[in-house]
Parts: structure tokens; C-alpha cells; sequence
């Protein structure tokens, strides 16, 4: 979504470089998740970009590393809010005049119970992990599926016409905007004492799980919104767009916008 956010500064003719951008920040997600898998090997008691800058880079580019993760943590409670209530009013559009209301009680309750403390963060975060990975997942293949054999009808949207000229930094805006889905994947190495024995071995494993269903997840999603000829508007969302035209208004698109809205909160 936020590829074609930047993209469509570009007016509608734009928005057809969405899927070599979203194939870069792939790209670049597998150039992060090998480098977090050597990191891995190598500071098997935890080691996140500061402690690795620090040690063989030097104390400056390692507080650079520090600031920059301090920023992206924010930046995380601040774009997984956003999106995840904007999941919840794409589905209930009665509620979008509320949704600084919405996002200010999720962070309310989030910082409750980091107070509180959260002894099994595991077995909480993993059944909506697991729905999301599920839903989504089926969003893009029966999509990709009725696209290729079947037929699905393309949105025909409004006119989009372009603010700004298509150019080197559009374009390279729109690959920065897409760079967020790479949050978190730092996660995992700082995290390698959770892990069971062979901790190293395990958090290798598990990383390289994460990024290859990242990876399908992004992708994926990209392409069927460039099949379905997608534009982002600004009371529904990419994902709601797409799990609508494939589903309809069903249950199963309400799951998907659950689904959505319940793990970008945990994210937080």
C-alpha cells in the first residue's frame, strides 16, 4: 500500500512500477535476512544491529545503528496503529470519523500491559499470527488463482491525475515507503537466548521462515493488486480492496480484516 501511496503522486500510469519496486524491497529483505543469519551464528547469545555495529565498526556507527533502531521502534508503534485501524474502518466504514480515538485506546491498552508485564508473549501472539498467515494467504491465491484461470474483474477506479512527475525520486520514494514491511526483522537475532537448544541453529531456522513468508505474503499481495489494477483510497484499504474482490463482504473477509487489525496491534 504505501508503494502505491508514493506512486500515485505519478497519476494512474504510475502505479504499473509498483510491482518491480515491491520486487526490490524482496530484494533487499533477503540481502537483511542473510546478513541477520550470519549475525546469528556469530553472537549466539543475541546480537541486534547496535551491538554488531559497535564491535567491529566502532562506537559512533554503532549509536547510528542504536538512533536509527530507537526511531524505527517508534515509527513501529506509530505505523502499525495506523494500519491496523485503518483494517478495522475499512470493514466498519461508519467508524472512520473515530479512528484517532481508535488508535490512541489501542496504545493505551498496548502500554498497560507492557507495564503489566506479558510472562507467555508467545502463546499469545501466536494463534493471530497463525490466522493472519492463513487468511492472507488464501486472499492471494484463490486471487492469483481466479485472476489466471477464472476471471475477476478489475477495479475501474476514479481518475488519478498526476501531482508530480514520474522520476528517479518518485520512484525512489515508493521503494522507501515499501522498505516498512522489512520491521522487525532484527527481532529474531536480538531474541537467540529465547530459543530452545540448538539456539542458534533454531533462530536460523525460524528466521529464515519468517522471510520466506514475508516475502510470499508482500509479493504476493503486490501482484494481485496489480492484477485486480488497484488504487489506494483513502477509507479502504490495499489488503481490504483485495480480500473484498475475492471474497466479497462475507465472513471471510472479516476474518482477514481481524486477522489484519489484531496482529499490526500486538506489532505495536
Amino acid at each position: 500500500e504505501e508503494i502505491l501511496l508514493a506512486l500515485s503522486a505519478g497519476g494512474i500510469l504510475a502505479l504499473r512500477y509498483g510491482l518491480p519496486v515491491a520486487g526490490l524491497v524482496a530484494l533487499l529483505l533477503a540481502i537483511v535476512a542473510m546478513s541477520y543469519r550470519q549475525t546469528i551464528q556469530a553472537y549466539p547469545s543475541g546480537g541486534g544491529a547496535y551491538i554488531v555495529a559497535k564491535e567491529n565498526l566502532g562506537e559512533g556507527p554503532g549509536l547510528t545503528a542504536g538512533a536509527a533502531l530507537l526511531v524505527d521502534y517508534l515509527l513501529t508503534v506509530e505505523v502499525s496503529i495506523a494500519a491496523g485501524v485503518a483494517a478495522i474502518t475499512s470493514a466498519f466504514p461508519y467508524l472512520y470519523g473515530h479512528r484517532v480515538a481508535l488508535g490512541v485506546g489501542f496504545i493505551a491498552v498496548i502500554t498497560l500491559a507492557n507495564l503489566r508485564g506479558v510472562r507467555e508473549s508467545g502463546a499469545l501472539f501466536a494463534p493471530p499470527t497463525y490466522v493472519f498467515i492463513f487468511s492472507l494467504g488464501a486472499v492471494i491465491l484463490a486471487g492469483l488463482f481466479r485472476t489466471q484461470f477464472i476471471g475477476l474483474p478489475a477495479a475501474h477506479p476514479d481518475p488519478l491525475p498526476a501531482v508530480e512527475p514520474l522520476g528517479l525520486l518518485l520512484l525512489v520514494r515508493a521503494f522507501s515507503s515499501g522498505c516498512t514491511a522489512l520491521t522487525g526483522v532484527e527481532a529474531i537475532s536480538n531474541a537467540v537466548p529465547a530459543f530452545r537448544e540448538p539456539k542458534s541453529r533454531n533462530a536460523a531456522v525460524t528466521l529464515g521462515w519468517m522471510a520466506a513468508i514475508l516475502g510470499f505474503l508482500f509479493l504476493g499481495s503486490s501482484l494481485l493488486a496489480h492484477r485486480l489494477s488497484i488504487v489506494p483510497h483513502p477509507q479502504e484499504t490495499v489488503l481490504s480492496q483485495c480480500a473484498r474482490a475475492v471474497f466479497g463482504s462475507g465472513a471471510f473477509y472479516y476474518l482477514v480484516q481481524a486477522a489484519t487489525a489484531v496482529i499490526l496491534v500486538l506489532a505495536a
